[in-house]
């Protein structure tokens, strides 16, 4: 488009990227683009000297677009968007070209062709914001009310916090007794509480709230509407009941992992679970006996059911993080409870991390026996002389075989995804390869999903101990706050259009859509596509499979995206030496 007045700002990033991309050629070949009226360089265009550079400079050279080429739009897309708005230019005519993640970091050998890269990179860039318009954010009302799935110490936890702020809580729990896991336990680290004590104490706090309500024996069965208005349907034990929520918490949680029978000589008399363990410990009276017969040597074996091989049906390849610190805890437990047991610790690797260190310590000083295998030999359990047995070869002893006799194998059990295929369905949130929640960003958005309004807490997203499922609970339930209570919230307008006057309805682009947003309406006696634009993603799926090419995306239209090819395929001169 002619006429544009755009601004180019290529930043150093410290030497993130001018230590790979030659900046000054990046700026000299953009400079010759028409439409560039300002082109420079910068050391830091994120920090507040490079911001009100570029804010002089709309006003001052009347700029009506503005290009930053700097590191992730991840990191500072919302940065550079406010500095447009500061400026007095619409936030939607700003476009950030990614030269960090995207070329210098990724051609550390090769400047010269890093260079290149970046001249097409901010050329593509650049031809994106001639065809730039001003959007604006779609703006929803909301209803400050939340729905939380899941009545453990996560759940709980934020259901509490959400009604101190005013909000309306409803708290569903799919079994009897809500509390989770953490109901069944006694002694936790470090709280050196019982997990029974802590539910209870959470329970009576969700009492004296009248704005929360508790449900159990309840699931989620349907779910219609968008951020801010969802529209629920709960099925309990005695009825089917209907919610209005602005936006939903998924806590879950987790299950344990089930040892196969065999595996590890799981089955045989002797073999227990850590779950099982705990119940036995947590029983006794002052001596730890197993079916009356007293316990003098035990054995725990490490990552099972986690860490396995890709290639094994539904392997979980993940390191579950909490079983290491909950087998050294059960392990002082034992020691109290009679110092002379020994305790065998069968691991590949102890991951004790932060605080809980302390607890490796106090289990060595007590004279746990550590014992490291190789993951392509793990310990082997069987019987001798009609006790249980234990073979391996230790790695701290130059691969020594050892032969344990023992009075019980303990087997260490990971935390494993609850059958959460159905949730995912109706509330279409991904789920990832190792089949928790995902989540948008571990860093950046770390509780958010991708459906607005829906967010995941605790132990459904990934194994987390109850400090860290508490932790990311207010994390949810501060978003969902900050969220609901102004009564409105605003949404990205970079989404779905529909040209009336060429849709000719044939229903693949509701087809095609992965969030429903997408229906058919009757408009001047003829059938045609609608986009509902609280649902809609701005994904694209929809665009390739309209036959009559009816369907565009805001801020990522065909004029768009086609200016930027021709950008990245222009012919360009790069001196090589």
């Amino acid at each position: 488009m002619k006429g544009r007045r755009i601004g180019v700002y290529i930043c150093h990033c410290g030497g993130n990227i001018s230590d790979h991309v030659d900046v000054e050629k990046v700026k000299e070949a953009v400079s010759k683009e028409e439409g560039v009226v300002v082109a420079k360089t910068t050391m830091f265009a994120c920090s507040d000297s490079g911001q009100q550079e570029i804010i002089d400079d709309i006003n001052e050279q009347n700029l009506d677009g503005i290009v930053v080429a700097s590191c992730s739009p991840k990191l500072h897309l919302y940065t550079f968007r406010g500095v447009a708005a500061r400026g007095g230019l619409n936030p939607y005519q700003y476009i950030q070209v990614n030269l960090r993640e995207q070329d210098s970091w990724a051609h550390t050998d090769d400047p010269e062709g890093a260079t290149e890269k970046g001249i097409r990179l901010v050329l593509a860039g650049v031809k994106k914001a001639k065809f730039s318009t001003s959007l604006e954010p779609i703006m929803i009302n909301t209803k400050k009310s939340v729905l939380i799935i899941g009545a453990g110490i996560a759940g709980l936890r934020s259901a509490i916090f959400l009604a101190d702020l005013g909000m309306d809580v409803f708290l569903i729990e799919k079994e009897v007794e809500p509390g989770g896991w953490v109901r069944k336990f006694k002694k936790l680290y470090p709280q050196e509480k019982s997990g029974e004590e802590i539910i209870k104490e959470l329970l009576e706090e969700v009492g004296k709230r009248k704005n929360i309500d508790l449900f159990t024996e309840a699931e989620l069965v349907e779910q219609t509407g968008y951020v801010g208005d969802f529209n629920l349907k709960i099925r309990t034990k005695q009825d089917e009941i209907s919610l209005n929520v602005g936006a939903i918490i998924v806590a879950t949680g987790f299950d344990m992992y089930k040892p196969q029978d065999g595996e590890y000589g799981y089955g045989a008399e002797g073999v227990v679970d850590l779950p099982q363990f705990k119940q036995i410990v947590e029983a006794s009276d002052g001596r730890l006996t197993y079916n009356g017969k007293e316990v003098k040597n035990i054995a725990y074996i490490y990552c099972v059911g986690a860490r396995q091989k890709p290639g094994v049906e539904n392997a979980n390849v993940y390191c579950s993080r909490y079983c290491c610190n909950a087998a050294l805890h059960i392990s002082t437990l034992v020691s109290e409870l009679d110092p002379s047991i020994t305790q065998f610790h069968l691991y590949r690797d102890i991951r004790t991390y932060g605080k809980y260190e302390l607890l490796y310590e106090e289990a060595a000083k007590k004279g746990a026996v550590f014992v490291r295998f190789n993951e392509d030999e793990p310990p082997e359990v069987g019987k001798s002389n009609g006790n249980l047995q234990v073979r391996v070869k230790d790695l701290l002893m130059a691969g020594k075989e050892l032969q344990i006799e023992v009075d019980l194998v303990v087997l260490v059990t990971a935390m494993v995804p609850k059958q959460t295929e159905a949730i995912a369905n109706i509330l279409k949130i991904p789920i990832g390869r190792d089949r928790f929640f995902n989540e948008i960003h571990p860093k950046l958005r770390p509780v958010e999903t991708v459906i607005n309004g829906i967010f995941i807490a605790g132990a459904c997203q990934f194994p987390r101990n109850s400090s860290e499922a508490v932790a990311s609970s207010l994390a949810a339930a501060s978003k969902s706050a900050a969220l609901l209570l102004k009564g409105y919230t605003e949404l990205e307008p970079s989404v779905a259009t529909v040209n009336s006057a060429r849709c000719k309805w044939c229903g693949l682009c509701e087809e095609a859509c992965p969030y429903s947003a997408i229906d058919k309406v009757e408009s001047e006696g003829r059938v045609i596509a609608t986009v509902n634009r609280a649902l809609c993603k701005g994904c694209g799926a929809c665009v390739p499979v309209c036959p009559q090419d009816a369907i565009d995306i805001e801020w990522y239209t065909d004029s768009q995206v086609r200016a930027m090819i021709e950008g990245l395929a222009k012919e360009i001169e790069v001196a090589r030496t």
